[in-house]
């Protein structure tokens, strides 16, 4: 049993089951009955919420459990959602296949952060839109959640880096939040935003 099967054996949700605040924010970016990629969708807060949305769901996880825990809410709520369990080491989505990916505290290390970012990009169709939330490295001053290894915290300038060749920055906005995500994100957090868009 890997880390985040152990993590989503627990009773309950650990990052609850209302979808991420920024997502609800920007979702009005996605055009109607988009197909949406949601890599390190764990107990599938986010995925379930985009199908609510009439949007066609892939949840794309390393955690058997937390898929299973994905589908679950997806009946309770009455949509379906699509689930792949695969390693964002080497995972690799179809290019050009989804209108948009939805990158929600997915937090990689150095040695594959950048390969895997690229990939997420080019399964984007022309125009195409990814939405990403992570903690930014001042999250170390604050007991909200996510990685204490600073190497897997984002920064614009690392986004920028990572998606320069692939997508246009939209939006990157960095600053404090308050996490209300299940008991694994609550509090005062640093985080950064960012948005980019695939060429049309």
């Amino acid at each position: 049993m890997n880390f985040w099967d152990q993590n989503f054996s627990v009773a309950g949700y650990k990052y609850g089951t209302a979808p991420n605040a920024f997502l609800m924010a920007q979702a009005h970016r996605l055009k109607p009955g988009s197909d949406v990629l949601v890599p390190g969708d764990g107990e599938g807060r986010n995925g379930v919420w985009l199908a609510q949305q009439g949007h066609r769901v892939t949840a794309m996880d390393g955690s058997a459990v937390g898929l299973q825990k994905a589908q679950a809410l997806a009946a309770e709520r009455g949509v379906r959602i699509e689930t792949v369990l695969g390693d964002l080491a080497d995972w690799a989505p179809a290019p050009a296949s989804f209108d948009a990916v939805v990158l929600t505290f997915v937090h990689l290390p150095p040695a594959i952060r950048a390969d895997a970012h690229r990939r997420m990009a080019a399964a984007l169709r022309p125009g195409g839109l990814l939405l990403l939330e992570a903690f930014h490295p001042l999250q170390l001053q604050h007991g909200s959640g996510g990685p204490k290894n600073p190497a897997m915290l984002y920064s614009p300038e690392l986004l920028r880096a990572d998606f320069a060749d692939t997508l246009e920055q939209l939006l990157a906005w960095q600053g404090k939040v308050n996490l209300d995500e299940g008991p694994g994100h609550q509090g005062t957090a640093h985080v950064i935003r960012w948005i980019g868009r695939a060429p049309a």
